[in-house]
C-alpha cells in the first residue's frame, strides 16, 4: 500500500475484512456484499452484559413545561401573580429574553393535577394516558443541564458538547456496538412537527451526524411520503440487475483508491452503497403500516395512520425494534412555548400523549420492553415565573435550566420510581432535608441528574462503559460524555 494514512490495528482488520467481502463479491460476478456479515462495531461486543439492546429516544424539542405535566406545586397557584421571592432566584443567570424583565410574577398551572400509580406520580390532566402507564414509567424530577438556550443545549443532550461537530448520541452507541441487522442502518432518526407551535424551534440534521466519526456511523433519517428514504429507490428505467453491476464497478474503484490512499472514509462509502442495495428490499417491509391491524391504531391514535406524524413514527419506532435496529431517534418539535401556553400546550400534550403511552404499552405486550430503552424529555425545563405579561389567555414561560423532569421504561431502568426532589417553587433541585442542591458535571450530586450522567447512565444499560467507548481525533481521545458523567446506579433495576 502506498502513500496509506496511518491507520489502528483495530482499524486495518476491519477494513480488511470490508476488501475480502468486496472480493468475494465480485468472485463470479456474485453479488455476495448485498449479504455482508453483520458489523459488531469497535467493542467488537458491551463491556458488560446489557439490560437494553435498543433504544428509542423521543426527544421533545424546545423544552415542555414540567410544572404544567408532571411536577405538581400547589404553591405556585396559591402565590399566582406575586412575585418569585429574590432568594428563589439566588442571582442565578437568566436567559436574555427576561433577564431585563421589572417584575417576575409567578404563574401557577391552568391545569389539574392527579396522583397515579402504586407510588403516587403527578400527572396533570393534559397526560391521562401517560399517566395511566406510570407504574411502567421511571420518572426523573431533578434533571440538570449547563446550556441555556435552545441550540446548545440540544447540542448538549444529544452530541456531549454545546459546540457542533462532536458525534452524535446514537453514532457513538452505533460506533461501538454495530449492527444487529445486516438489512437496516443501525441509527435511524424520524422527525415530527408538534401542533403547539408548528414553526417552532428548527432541527439540523448535525444532531444525528457522525461527527469526526466515520460517515457509516450517521443517523439515518426516515421521511413521510413516497421515499422514506431518499435516493433510494432505483430511477425510472433502471433495472436491479443495472443497479447491482453499477455498484460492483464504483466498488473496484473505490477499492484501487483506498488502496492508494488508505482513507477510511472510503470504505465507508463501500458500506453504505451496499446498505442503501439491501434497504431498497428492506425498508418497504418495515415501513407498510397497512399490514398493522385495527386494534394498533386505536391503541396509538388516529394520528398514527398518517405519515410523519409523532404517533406514526411512534409506530414506525416498534417495527423498527421488531427488526432489531439499535438507536431509534424521534425529534418532535413545538415546545417552545413563550407566549400563548393556554392555547398551544394542550395541542401540543395531545400530539404525544396517547402515542407515547401506546408505545411502551405496545412493546410491553410484546415482550419488547425489558430490553428496549424508551427515553423522554426535552433540553432543559421552563420558569415557574411567567415570561412578559401574565394574563389568563396569553402568557408563556422562559428557558430553566437547573430543573425539569424527563422519565424513561423498560431496558433496566427501575419501573415506578420517582427519583429527585425540587423546591415549592419548582425551580431549584432539593435534597431530602430540602436545601438547595445544584447539578455538577464535574462531581456527582446524590439526587440530581446531570446530562452526562444520564448519557452515561443510558450508555451503561446498554453495556458500555462510557469512559471506555473513545476515538482518537487531532491528537486527543474523546468520548461521549467528555471527561464527565457518572452512572445513576440508583434508576437501575
Amino acid at each position: 500500500m502506498t502513500n496509506a494514512k496511518s491507520i489502528s490495528r483495530r482499524e486495518f482488520l476491519r477494513s480488511g475484512a470490508g476488501l475480502m467481502a468486496g472480493a468475494a463479491a465480485m468472485s463470479g460476478g456474485v453479488p455476495m456484499l448485498a449479504n455482508a456479515g453483520i458489523d459488531h462495531g469497535y467493542l467488537g461486543s458491551p463491556h458488560f452484559l446489557p439490560k437494553a439492546k435498543r433504544v428509542i429516544y423521543l426527544f421533545q424539542s424546545g423544552a415542555p413545561s414540567t410544572q404544567d405535566l408532571f411536577d405538581y406545586k400547589p404553591l405556585l397557584r396559591e402565590q399566582h401573580k406575586q412575585e418569585l421571592p429574590d432568594w428563589v432566584i439566588n442571582g442565578q443567570r437568566l436567559t436574555g429574553m427576561t433577564a431585563d424583565q421589572n417584575s417576575f410574577p409567578i404563574c401557577g398551572s391552568k391545569w389539574d393535577f392527579k396522583q397515579y400509580g402504586e407510588n403516587g406520580a403527578w400527572f396533570s390532566d393534559l397526560l391521562p394516558n401517560i399517566a395511566g402507564i406510570s407504574d411502567d414509567l421511571c420518572i426523573i424530577n431533578s434533571m440538570a443541564t449547563d446550556a441555556i438556550n435552545h441550540d446548545p443545549a440540544i447540542t448538549l443532550m444529544q452530541t456531549g458538547f454545546m459546540l457542533p461537530g462532536r458525534p452524535s448520541f446514537g453514532a457513538w452507541v452505533s460506533y461501538g456496538l454495530g449492527s444487529q441487522n445486516n438489512s437496516l442502518p443501525s441509527f435511524i432518526v424520524m422527525t415530527s412537527r408538534g401542533t403547539g407551535r408548528p414553526n417552532g424551534q428548527p432541527l439540523y440534521s448535525r444532531l444525528w451526524g457522525s461527527g469526526f466519526l466515520p460517515s457509516d456511523y450517521q443517523g439515518v433519517q426516515f421521511r413521510s411520503g413516497a421515499d422514506s428514504v431518499l435516493y433510494l429507490n432505483n430511477p425510472s428505467g433502471i433495472e436491479g440487475l443495472t443497479r447491482r453491476r453499477m455498484l460492483d464497478t464504483i466498488m473496484k474503484l473505490n477499492q484501487k483508491e483506498y488502496q492508494r490512499s488508505g482513507d477510511h472514509e472510503i470504505l465507508s462509502r463501500i458500506s453504505q452503497y451496499e446498505m442503501s442495495y439491501r434497504m431498497q428490499d428492506s425498508i418497504p417491509d418495515a415501513t407498510n403500516l397497512k399490514d398493522e391491524p385495527e386494534h394498533t391504531f386505536k391503541l396509538y391514535g388516529e394520528d398514527a395512520r398518517t405519515p410523519g406524524t409523532y404517533a406514526a413514527n411512534c409506530l414506525m419506532a416498534r417495527r423498527l425494534v421488531e427488526r432489531d435496529v439499535r438507536f431509534i431517534q424521534l425529534y418532535h418539535t413545538g415546545w417552545d412555548q413563550h407566549g400563548n401556553m393556554p392555547g398551544a400546550l394542550p395541542k401540543q400534550a395531545r400530539d404525544v400523549d396517547q402515542a407515547t403511552a401506546g408505545l411502551i404499552t405496545d412493546l410491553k405486550q410484546r415482550g419488547l420492553l425489558d430490553d428496549t430503552l424508551v427515553v423522554w424529555g426535552g433540553e432543559f425545563g421552563r420558569t415557574s415565573y411567567c415570561q412578559g405579561e401574565l394574563t389568563e389567555k396569553n402568557y408563556g414561560r422562559d428557558h430553566h435550566p437547573r430543573c425539569f423532569t424527563m422519565f424513561m421504561a423498560g431496558g433496566g431502568v427501575k419501573s415506578g420510581l420517582i427519583y429527585g426532589k425540587t423546591d415549592d417553587y419548582g425551580y431549584n433541585i432539593v435534597n431530602a432535608d430540602g436545601q438547595p442542591i445544584a447539578g455538577d458535571k464535574h462531581h456527582y450530586v446524590p439526587g440530581v441528574v446531570h446530562i452526562y450522567d444520564l448519557q452515561a447512565t443510558i450508555m451503561h444499560l446498554l453495556g458500555i462503559d462510557h469512559t471506555g467507548l473513545t476515538y482518537k481525533y487531532q491528537g486527543r481521545r474523546f468520548r461521549l460524555t467528555d471527561v464527565h458523567g457518572h452512572v445513576v446506579k440508583e434508576l437501575l433495576v
